[in-house]
């Protein structure tokens, strides 16, 4: 499922301009993928959908930076972008290397 939700963000980037905040958006949801696989599988699903592709992706995180400009300047840092396009598709928490959930806090207190 990894191999396909990667192939189907491939095609849609040969779609946009290279290095563009969609083509962006599209490399970020490849680490995902590569990351959990249970997330590609929903991705793979969503993008079959022309409204959940990579471009409307980005127009949410643009629409997030656009209301917490600075000035002129507007940004969103990888963790924004990450949460964005986690409830864009549904996604659920990042999980760690372990598969963990990595939400969870983790209290010194605990260990004493």
């Amino acid at each position: 499922m990894i191999e396909r939700a990667i192939e189907m963000l491939n095609e849609q980037q040969r779609n946009v301009k290279e290095r563009s905040a969609p083509w962006m958006v599209a490399e970020q949801l490849k680490d995902i993928c590569r990351r959990e696989p249970e997330s590609a599988e929903l991705i793979a699903q969503d993008l079959d959908n022309p409204q959940m592709g990579i471009v409307q992706a980005e127009k949410k995180i643009k629409a997030f930076a656009d209301g917490h400009k600075t000035g002129g300047f507007s940004c969103v840092t990888p963790l924004e972008a990450d949460k964005i396009l986690r409830e864009f598709y549904g996604l659920g928490a990042a999980s760690d290397s372990t598969g963990e959930k990595t939400s969870k806090i983790l209290n010194l207190a605990d260990f004493l």
